[in-house]
């Protein structure tokens, strides 16, 4: 069997260990470590590898945003800033026709911008937001569908713990990734209010409505928002004018959320350490799968998969929209079975070597921009993707009274917009390159 054949039976292999439910970082790594010993004939070189690969994986600097950005998203739970975000968006949007789950969406954009996590934010909300929209008569479903959604924002609005791990397997500028998020990011906010805007119209019943605040008291849920404004203009802010780097200001963030939380009263006892506890369990999680994935891609590269799937790509004629259509099409495929870190980890070291060799009208570092843009969205719509979106599990568990086919029903309007922003913004890159164009 030549070295390709073997490259190639790796992937039912690795699918088939993954839908046993062995954890994907243990997948990946068990697969490239037994690819490994068999192109090698068993000599110890896998073995020798073990030692060079985990310390070339975990010494990147870059790989230190990742603890920082987590820890800052526990401090800001413990600030008390997702209440205060919920309560400055319903205070303006609470008393119009499905306000408050217009509400829920701007507070998760808004808690994305300071956490970096998908599920952290979709999990903080639901804790938040979810006894409002049950207590104005929002449908269960309808409900926990909305935060699922919203709760991809938290990793498309930056920070974003993905966009780093992608910046790192294509060797590309994260602060520029970063800044080509943010227009993408608002769309889909805008697009989940319209979306919530259609839905109450179709389904009357779906939604309550509540009294309207007096502008005094919006007026000061607003100021309330403060330090998460603070906080993110120091940290994006500092980035873009060049004062520290994306890493230190990571480590800023942090210190920043954490002397937030500590003056509101939210790091007192033992909350302090199960801040780092959490975080330090969330880290050695990505960390592990991390490594799995440079195993496995490091077992594929001496395969010659990559080089060998880009060049009969080539020769097949199709035109570069043909195959970027089929990519993303795999890509939500895939997100209803995978993890969205897992799917990047997996998939960009095979897929970004096929796409660069196409023409699509830009350069190489905006092309490289664009696509990872693209393919975060893809892979987000995945998080909320039935039969398995590991979103609308997070959310339907805080709300065991609403069966998940009621929230899967309720999903797919948000599916629906993921889908339309998706065809908008591959069919005008312009939209998500502008203001990379404008500061670069």
């Amino acid at each position: 069997m030549s070295n390709f054949e073997i490259g190639l039976y790796s992937f039912p292999l690795l699918l088939t260990l993954i839908f046993l439910r062995m954890p994907i970082g243990l997948a990946m790594f068990s697969v490239g470590f037994g690819g490994l010993v068999l192109l090698t004939d068993g000599t110890l070189v896998p073995l020798a590898k073990m030692k060079t690969q985990t310390y070339s994986t975990f010494s990147s600097y870059s790989l230190s945003i990742v603890p920082m950005f987590l820890l800052m998203g526990q401090f800001a739970t413990l600030g008390g800033m997702s209440q205060a975000l919920f309560k400055a968006a319903e205070s303006f949007l609470g008393h119009r026709k499905g306000g408050v789950a217009m509400a829920a969406v701007g507070a998760c954009a808004g808690f994305g911008a300071i956490c970096g996590s998908s599920l952290a934010t979709a999990a903080t909300m639901g804790q938040v937001a979810l006894p409002e929209l049950r207590r104005y008569g929002y449908s269960g479903g309808f409900s926990t569908a909305t935060l699922a959604a919203g709760g991809t924002l938290g990793i498309l609005i930056p920070p974003s713990v993905i966009l780093v791990i992608y910046a790192i397997l294509t060797e590309q500028n994260i602060a520029k990734l970063f800044l080509a998020a943010f227009i993408p990011g608002i769309l889909a906010a805008i697009g989940y209010m319209i979306t919530i805007s259609i839905y109450v119209r179709l389904n009357p019943n779906s939604a309550g409505t509540k009294p309207a605040l007096p502008m005094a008291e919006r007026l000061r849920a607003l100021i309330d928002v403060w330090p998460v404004l603070m906080v993110f203009l120091t940290v994006v802010g500092g980035i873009y004018m060049g004062w520290f780097t994306p890493t230190e200001g990571a480590a800023i963030g942090a210190f920043g959320t954490g002397l937030i939380a500590f003056l509101n009263g939210g790091l007192r006892g033992r909350a302090w350490l199960n801040s780092f506890y959490a975080t330090a369990r969330s880290t050695a999680m990505i960390f592990f799968i991390v490594l799995g994935a440079a195993f496995y891609n490091g077992f594929l590269a001496q395969t010659q998969v990559p080089q060998e799937l880009s060049r009969w790509v080539v020769e097949q004629g199709l035109s570069p929209w043909a195959v970027l259509s089929i990519i993303l099409v795999l890509y939500l495929i895939f997100g209803c079975l995978m993890d969205s870190l897992s799917m990047i980890l997996l998939t960009i070291p095979i897929f970004f070597p096929i796409v660069s060799t196409l023409d699509f009208g830009l350069n190489p570092e905006e092309f490289a921009i664009w696509f990872g843009i693209i393919v975060l969205i893809v892979v987000e719509v995945g998080l909320i993707t039935p039969p398995v979106g590991m979103n609308l599990f997070v959310i339907n568990s805080m709300d065991r009274e609403t069966p998940i086919s009621k929230t899967y029903g309720a999903v797919m309007y948000f599916v629906a917009s993921d889908v339309v922003r998706v065809v908008l913004l591959v069919a005008f890159p312009g939209i998500t390159l502008v203001l990379l164009r404008a500061f670069h």
